[in-house]
């Protein structure tokens, strides 16, 4: 692969089998988001279209990340580039977002930030020592 180890390296290997794990847990933080703004709006609570859009969204683009993780693991360069810039890109985009004043309420914003954490671990995994660049 251009840029990375060989993805039969055990290192690589295990690097992809951690990100897989914080690409799942960014999928059931997401399902959380999703499940507490259906609860707030049965209880009455405050919800939004935004909230509701979003939520679905992201719980959605979970099984694509994992799919791309297991693409890369399988030696794909694209998926792995792929991998590289969206868990860089949506975890800024989803802090960003909830910093907006008055967008959502705090607690949606913590809980999205926590999905968001979660692939921060993936791009410190696939930026680690188990993908080296080569120069």
């Amino acid at each position: 692969m251009n840029e990375m180890t060989s993805t039969g390296d055990a290192r690589a290997q295990e690097a992809f089998a951690a990100a897989r794990k914080y690409v799942l847990l960014f999928g059931a933080i997401s399902a959380v988001v999703l499940g507490t703004v259906a609860v707030m709006a049965f209880i009455g609570g405050e919800t939004t279209s935004f909230m509701w859009v979003r939520a679905v969204v992201m719980l959605a683009i979970a099984p694509l990340l994992h799919r791309m993780v297991v693409r890369a693991a399988e030696g794909s360069a694209k998926a792995f580039d792929r991998v590289r810039t969206l868990s860089v890109v949506m975890p800024i985009a989803i802090i960003g977002v909830d910093l907006i004043p008055g967008l959502c309420p705090a607690w949606y914003a913590v809980l999205q930030g926590l999905s968001g954490l979660a692939l921060v671990a993936v791009a410190v995994i696939t930026r680690g020592p188990a993908f080296p660049r080569k120069k």
